[in-house]
């Protein structure tokens, strides 16, 4: 009887640790605070517990794992097991996605932007591009076109902008020379305090970020059409890790991911975009508009040469960068 318990006990023990090894926990790296640009990510947090029964747990970190210029690389040593990024940040270290990044593609809508971007994510290029850094791409951050928010005088016409020190990174930065700015690349966290110092006189943003940065606080103008471009900023997981799931725990994850999305875009464009107008109204700033034909000119001056140089500086890279520029924009002449 003492042997049968003796075993009895063992096989306890070794269920228990068995069930405790199939629990999995993920460290996500983020940045700032809970905010519409990552309620994807919260999102996808909350199905992938719901769908594995709390055995399989994203752990969301807001700037508690890694600066956000460095998510990429802590990704490629197993800092942390995902993580989100703009490919603005280093261009030199995810080459291929910022294809997305490039001024006037004439991505129309966040739903487009997801549809590219998961295209593009999944080009042969683009996954050997971002595997130098053991890094899978799991789903895009879709951002609407940028504006800008400045203090001082509100520009009249586009050549007011000339030599205005103007935060934008990319293809924005590149589109802003055009008009004769000095753009300036820094990360979203240090914005609001170069602005307040007067390191720039302008920010390049997405509404949302306007709003968690707080460069609406004490902006005195913004321009309401001049749509020169977004940022691509994917949420990437570590190859590795990722392999090492069971297939149960693989699968609770990609397959919340189009829902994760859809909550995403679905709360951008009701939340964000509905209460950004009221929000320009109630701290009186001024809505700059500029004329169609100083957004022509603007496209013309900006968009060609920056896809010519981007084309050719990354064919020479070893990209296939004609090829990819291709699929972004025959996906959006064919309105995808």
């Amino acid at each position: 009887m003492k042997k049968l318990l003796s075993r009895t006990a063992a096989t306890a023990i070794c269920v228990a640790f068995a069930g405790e090894a199939m629990a999995t926990e993920w460290n996500v790296s983020l940045w700032g605070k809970r905010r519409a640009f990552t309620e994807h990510v919260e999102k996808l947090a909350e199905l992938v517990s719901e769908k594995t029964g709390g055995d399989f747990t994203l752990n969301i970190s807001y700037g508690g794992l890694s600066k956000n210029r460095e998510n990429l690389d802590g990704i490629s040593i197993g800092a942390f097991e995902m993580a989100q990024f703009c490919a603005g940040y280093h261009r030199d270290k995810n080459p291929s996605i910022t294809v997305m990044e490039l001024p006037f593609l004439g991505v129309s809508s966040l739903e487009m932007e997801r549809d590219i971007a998961m295209a593009v994510y999944q080009h042969p290029a683009v996954v050997e591009d971002l595997a130098r850094w053991n890094a899978t791409l799991l789903m895009p951050s879709p951002l609407p076109q940028y504006n800008i928010v400045g203090v001082g005088d509100a520009p009249a016409t586009l050549a007011d902008f000339e030599g205005m020190s103007v935060r934008a990174t990319g293809g924005i930065g590149a589109a802003m020379e055009t008009v004769g700015a000095v753009p300036t690349s820094m990360s979203a966290t240090e914005v609001r305090q170069a602005m307040d110092s007067g390191v720039v006189k302008a920010v390049s943003f997405a509404p949302h970020a306007h709003m968690s940065f707080g460069t609406v606080e004490n902006a005195e103008w913004w321009t309401t059409n001049l749509n020169p471009g977004t940022v691509n900023c994917p949420v990437v997981a570590n190859s590795d890790a990722l392999a090492d799931l069971s297939d149960a725990h693989r699968e609770a994850l990609t397959s919340s991911i189009d829902e994760a999305l859809n909550y995403y875009i679905e709360s951008y464009n009701t939340k964000t975009m509905d209460a950004w107008g009221p929000l320009l109204e109630e701290k009186g700033i001024t809505q700059v508009t500029f004329t169609d034909g100083e957004i022509a000119a603007f496209k013309e001056a900006a968009a060609a040469p920056a896809a010519n140089a981007w084309i050719e500086a990354n064919t020479a890279a070893g990209l296939p960068a004609q090829e990819l520029y291709d699929l972004v924009t025959g996906m959006v002449a064919e309105g995808m």
